[in-house]
């Protein structure tokens, strides 16, 4: 968003792998067939790393350098696009907030 530099996919999840559909399988093994397959240097792909603790202290991190918030998932939960169990917590002060409500606001 601010051009700092060359763009990086993030990757935090895989739903599918080599034609085999994986969102049956639990986050945590999900992220293990993550890890296996993004390199561990990449100028390109970024594996995101998981916090298994200390919540609280990312979201303060996080808003604290002005991001716009996390993501926080179960372990062990699966992948349902009708009922997700993931909660994205968002930064109440995030800068790039203004003028981008259909980010930030539910709709009806």
């Amino acid at each position: 968003m601010r051009r700092r530099g060359r763009p990086v996919f993030a990757a935090f999840d895989v739903l599918w792998l080599n034609g085999r559909d994986v969102r049956e399988l639990t986050l945590t093994k999900r992220k293990a067939l993550l890890r296996a397959i993004v390199p561990e240097r990449s100028p390109s792909i970024l594996y995101v790393q998981h916090v298994k603790r200390d919540g609280r202290a990312l979201y303060n991190a996080v808003c604290q350098h002005d991001l716009e918030g996390i993501v926080a998932k179960l372990a062990h939960g699966r992948y349902d696009v009708t009922a997700p169990s993931w909660l994205k917590i968002k930064n109440p002060s995030y800068s790039q907030r203004e003028g981008r409500h259909e980010l930030f606001e539910r709709r009806a």
